[in-house]
């Protein structure tokens, strides 16, 4: 199985969304191989690596992959030392023709139409989120949307 999000780069963490979303992982995934696919760069992203981390503690079947928008060589060399400490696994999505300034969205798509199941915090019409949720709606994918 593979679990995606999405939410807001200025999401405010709360203890409720981090236990509603591992109950959410055990109900999904259990003690069955998941992948977990993550971005890294905003606030919910975070605070989804956290859960993923928490998660991954009790279950090892469990791996967190950061799925770059940007090719390995061109991310600073800090925030690749980084990400390589926090993560699993890179994976970088065919995205070479894609202009600089959209491979963030594009990556979320990838994203959404690899994954089993998508797990948002949405409460804007607009922006980023907005765009992944609604493409994850189009691809029909189960959505699990965390509320306010």
């Amino acid at each position: 199985m593979i679990v995606t999000f999405c939410g807001h780069a200025d999401y405010n963490p709360s203890a409720h969304h981090e236990k509603t979303i591992l109950d959410l992982l055990e109900e999904k995934i259990g003690d069955r191989h998941a992948e977990l696919y993550l971005g890294g760069y905003g606030s919910f992203d975070r605070f989804a690596l956290l859960c993923g981390k928490r998660f991954q503690a009790s279950h090892p079947n469990v791996k967190l992959i950061f799925i770059s928008p940007y090719m390995p060589n061109d991310l600073e060399k800090n925030h690749l030392k980084q990400i390589v400490a926090a993560y699993d696994e890179i994976v970088y999505p065919p995205l070479e023709r894609v202009p600089r300034r959209v491979a963030i969205l594009r990556r979320n798509l990838w994203m959404v139409e690899h994954a089993d199941l998508v797990v948002a915090y949405v409460i804007r019409s607009f922006g980023g989120a907005y765009q992944t949720l609604q493409h994850a709606q189009k691809c029909n994918k189960e959505i699990f949307e965390l509320l306010p």
